[in-house]
């Protein structure tokens, strides 16, 4: 009996060891490829900037939109 619990526990400590050791090396091989993305990444486009006269423009289309979208609700709701 006596070696059969000694087998069960270097079993665990194998196995608890080997999910260590892939965890650890997991952790490095990530370290390492987010490292290398961002030496090899490009550096991000400048954004244009927007005209605030076109929302304006864009906001005078939504009415309608809104008065469709609540009577869809409203008579969603009186069902």
């Amino acid at each position: 009996m006596d070696n059969l619990f000694s087998e069960g526990l270097s079993l665990m400590a194998f196995g608890m060891g080997f999910v260590f050791v892939f965890l650890v090396l997991l952790v490095i091989l990530t370290t390492v490829m987010s490292k290398l993305v961002a030496k090899f990444e490009p550096a991000p486009a400048p954004k244009p900037a927007s005209k605030p006269a076109a929302a304006p423009a864009a906001a005078a289309g939504n009415d309608e939109l809104i008065a469709v979208l609540s009577a869809a609700v409203h008579k969603y709701r009186s069902k």
